[in-house]
């Protein structure tokens, strides 16, 4: 589980994430990171919408992206800000394909 210093909490950082982000697409999420200059541990955000399916494969989805995260967060450059939206096709994904997807993405990006 992310710590509250780990969250995006705010819509507004949400928005300004995705919107002024470097983006990098999979096949089961697109994650977008913002690098500031704040001294302070990185943060996640997860955008999982009803497209993905039932609010059971959402919840399960997002758990799922959250462990991935936790996991991932010491390899992330401090002060960023990540968000990352779950694609539809993330519902029949397995954990495995999940996290190579995301630490893929992190590294490219937030690494």
């Amino acid at each position: 589980m992310l710590a509250r210093p780990n969250r995006l909490t705010r819509g507004a950082d949400y928005k300004a994430v995705v919107r002024r982000g470097a983006r990098s697409v999979g096949s089961h999420t697109v994650l977008y990171v913002v690098h500031t200059d704040e001294d302070r541990a990185a943060r996640f955000g997860f955008i999982v919408s009803k497209q993905v399916g039932t609010a059971v494969t959402r919840n399960t989805v997002r758990r799922r992206l959250k462990a991935i995260s936790a996991e991932a967060l010491p390899d992330v450059r401090r002060g960023a800000d990540v968000v990352i939206r779950a694609l539809p096709s993330a519902a029949g994904a397995g954990f495995d394909h999940l996290q190579a997807e995301v630490v893929k993405g992190l590294r490219r990006r937030a690494a």
